[in-house]
Parts: structure tokens; sequence; C-alpha cells
């Protein structure tokens, strides 16, 4: 799209990112919770910045939806609402492997997208405003509806309803706050007892150490060997994830997570390292998911 439209696309890896902000900016699409060290940018700020820069504010918020909180409209007088958000309904929100994506709109975006003129660009039968007319025409759908492309996948989509109802029950205990404090005592435990317990065996905190600067994983580096490590973890039934070139990704789902899973995880972790079993050539052989 901004090849087609004679944008410039340029790609940053900065947790501070107000700085690259001017007039030439004309739209800004960041990853709410890093999926690589975990930082977690300040939402409110940043929308800010990039409005009064002249820019579109969009938010990916698929590694931050239903472990921390999420406010992209304006909660108060001093704060500014996102302009759009997408997702992902496979990770904190336990819809599993295929849940599908989600998109959101400001109210005010959709009054305009809601003129007959306006298309999405992936318009598709079923933003269609009558899909089962079967019309030669096309007239996209009313509100969010038209950001609908193909026909949704019942079997994920029945898995995200029960998934979403497992986050929407916390209401009961706090709602999202409550999974937050969680989720940072969670990670708080973890960090303490890899540092501690773990200590000498090259692993270095990626993740910020400030719990309000992180989203619900944490992130260690390791110059060498961070693959087979993490397989060596998954077979003793601890899962995390590897991104390279160095990173031993942990992921905290404060809804049924327990602090015991923590100990038990870095248990293993331990076990893993002072053995060296890692080494065994088995666990240095590459999958296409790592």
């Amino acid at each position: 799209m901004a090849r087609a439209h004679g944008f410039e696309l340029a790609l940053i890896d900065e947790p501070e990112i107000t700085g690259h902000l001017d007039d030439r900016v004309a739209i800004l699409l960041l990853t709410h919770v890093n999926y690589r060290t975990g930082r977690m940018h300040r939402m409110p700020e940043v929308t800010r910045a990039a409005h009064d820069a002249g820019a579109i504010m969009i938010w990916d918020v698929a590694h931050s939806a239903g472990a921390v909180p999420v406010w992209l409209d304006r909660r108060g007088a001093n704060e500014e609402a996102a302009d759009f958000a997408v997702g992902c309904g496979y990770k904190y929100l336990n819809g599993g492997p295929g849940a599908p994506a989600f998109a959101w709109a400001r109210p005010r975006h959709m009054a305009r997208m809601d003129r007959e003129s306006w298309r999405q660009p992936l318009s598709g039968w079923m933003g269609h405003v009558a899909p089962f007319e079967f019309t030669s025409d096309y007239r996209p759908a009313a509100g969010i509806s038209r950001f609908l492309c193909g026909t949704p996948p019942i079997l994920s989509l029945a898995a995200l309803e029960c998934g979403v109802d497992t986050v929407l029950a916390a209401d009961d205990s706090g709602g999202i706050e409550a999974i937050r404090r969680k989720s940072i005592a969670l990670t708080d435990l973890f960090i303490e007892l890899v540092e501690s317990r773990c200590a000498g065996h090259g692993l270095a905190l990626v993740t910020p150490r400030q719990s309000e600067e992180r989203g619900s994983q944490v992130c260690f580096a390791r110059a060498a060997g961070g693959y087979a490590i993490m397989q060596a973890l998954i077979a003793r039934g601890v899962i995390g994830d590897f991104r390279a070139p160095d990173i031993l990704r942990f992921g905290f789902t404060p809804l049924y997570t327990r602090f015991v899973d923590v100990w038990d995880a870095v248990d293993h972790l331990t076990a893993v390292l002072v053995s060296g079993n890692w080494r065994e050539p088995r666990f240095s052989e590459r999958a296409a998911v790592t």
C-alpha cells in the first residue's frame, strides 16, 4: 500500500519512538508490547505525540489484549483516543492457534467510512450490506462490519468465544486490573528466581525490569545455545519460544498460570543449564516453528 500510494515505509526498532515523529509522518503503526523484548509503550503518551505530529495512530495489541489494560478510547480529558487497532485472538484471549484476528476503529472515523464513496481496500463477500442477496453490485455494510472479508472460521470463532468469556469472567474479581496485577507478580517472581538461581549461566534480562514498562512476558538473551536450551525446556514440558538471534521468551497468561508453575519452570531451566543436556544434538535441530 505504501508503494502504491507514494509513501515511504520506515521500520524503526527503538523503544523511544516519539523522537522520530515530524511533519513527514502520516501513519504510525506500533506494537503495544514488543514481541521480542516484552517492552511496552506508554499508549496515551505515544498516541498524543503521533497526533501532535499530524499522524494517524494504529496500535497492534496482539501481545497485550487480555493480559494488560488496553485503553484505545479516551478515558480522561488529557488522553488521546487511538485511530485504529488490530490484534489476534490466539494469545492472551485464549483462542488457540488459528484464532481469528480483530480490528477496532475510532467511532468518528467509522462515521466518515459509512459514506457510500469509501471502500475498504480488502472488501469481500461478508463485508457486503446484504451478502445473501447475491447482487451484481457491491454495497459495503455499515460500521465495522465492512472490514470483514471472507467467511468467518466458525470452529475457530467458537473456541475464541470461550476464551474471551474466560477473560470476561475475571470481571467478578477485579477485571483487567486484577489480571494485570497477577501478571506483574508472576513476571517479577520469574525474573527474581532466574537471576538468583541461574546466575553464571550467561542469561541477560532483555525485558524491562520496571513493571510499568513490560507486558506479560519475560525475555532473557544468551550469546550461544538459546535455541537448544529452549528445545530442552520444551522436552520437559516448559513451553516457551526462541526469537533470533539470541532471545528465550517466556509468556505468562495470568488467568491460569500459577505461581508454582513459575517455580517449577525455573527448576527445569536450572537443571537444563547445570546438566548441560541442552548440548544434545537433537535439541539443535531447527524446526519451522521456534
